[in-house]
């Protein structure tokens, strides 16, 4: 399977939308719409992972599905307000390696550990 980038993505959704009359809700309908998949993606999680086991007359559900439901919702309220994801996931990254670039404990590299296993020996 071929490789999807963010812009072919959004390119996707806006040709699937762009062929009805309605086109793109407002983007507070969908922060609204964002959220309550957010929240079905969070039930999904807790089931599996948290304390909230499902009862067992609900349906199984599928994480990678809610979070497929949600990024769909985020690239619609992008292509709404004519953000490219890409562009956006730029900006966060070097916001995060930047002003988090000594924030948490990185894992050491072999060939560090290897040097400084040298000069504890020497």
């Amino acid at each position: 399977m071929k490789k999807l980038t963010l812009a072919a993505m959004q390119r996707e959704v806006d040709d699937y939308i762009s062929q009805f009359k309605e086109g793109y809700f407002p983007p507070m309908s969908l922060i609204v719409r964002l959220t309550e998949e957010l929240g079905e993606l969070a039930r999904e999680v807790n089931h599996g992972f948290g304390e909230k086991k499902k009862k067992a007359t609900e349906p199984l559900g599928s994480i990678k599905e809610e979070i497929g439901d949600v990024l769909y919702c985020l690239t619609c309220l992008a292509n709404t307000l004519e953000i490219d994801m890409e562009d956006a996931h730029r900006t966060v990254m070097e916001k995060f390696q930047t002003r988090d670039a000594n924030r948490w404990t990185r894992k050491r590299d072999p060939v560090d550990k290897q040097t400084e296993e040298q000069v504890i020996e020497d």
